[in-house]
Parts: C-alpha cells; sequence; structure tokens
C-alpha cells in the first residue's frame, strides 16, 4: 500500500453479502458502512476504516459515494451511523436522501 494513496485511488464496491458498502485499498485495507434494508429504506449503521487509513477523508468519501448509491437507486437513508449523522449534517446537499424526520 502507497502512503500517498487518496480516496480516489480506492475500489468503491457493494459487499451484498456483508451487507456493506466498502472502499478497497487492497485485500488487507477495507474501510466498510455496515448498511441493511428494509423496502426502499437503508440504515446505514456503522462506519469503519482501517487505523492506517485514517485522516485521510476515507471516511468522507466512503459516505459520499454510499449516498450516491442510495440516490442513484431511489433509497431512503436512515442515518443510524454518527458519522453518516455529522457528514450529512455538514454536506445539505444530501437532505434530500433522508428519510422523512431525519432532516438535519
Amino acid at each position: 500500500m502507497r502512503n500517498d494513496m487518496m480516496a480516489d485511488d480506492y475500489t468503491f464496491s457493494i459487499n451484498k453479502n456483508m451487507n456493506q458498502f466498502e472502499l478497497v485499498v487492497d485485500e488487507d485495507n477495507i474501510a466498510f458502512l455496515e448498511f441493511y434494508t428494509d423496502g426502499k429504506k437503508i440504515f446505514l449503521n456503522h462506519t469503519e476504516v482501517p487505523v492506517d487509513l485514517r485522516g485521510r477523508g476515507i471516511a468522507a468519501k466512503l459516505v459520499e459515494k454510499s449516498l450516491a448509491y442510495c440516490r442513484e437507486n431511489n433509497l431512503i437513508v436512515v442515518p443510524a451511523c454518527s458519522y453518516v449523522a455529522h457528514f450529512i449534517d455538514d454536506n445539505p446537499q444530501w437532505n434530500d436522501v433522508l428519510s422523512e424526520g431525519y432532516q438535519m
């Protein structure tokens, strides 16, 4: 793994078996955002970034790409993860994907 990698160098994917969005650096370094769905609602539960990758904007990029996926697929986001809630609060352009009652 290169130390100078930026979030755009990572591969975004959806691991449906694990119910998580992922930014994959290599097989040993995967940032993930756990979710579960209930109809058109998607509950974003927990964001995790490997210690070696922290402080590089990886969590923000992961959440942004996950929210874009939700918007593109007409999913209604319930921000059960505090990081996701704070991210949306700081980036109100994502308010349109939130479940009613979760407007930040």
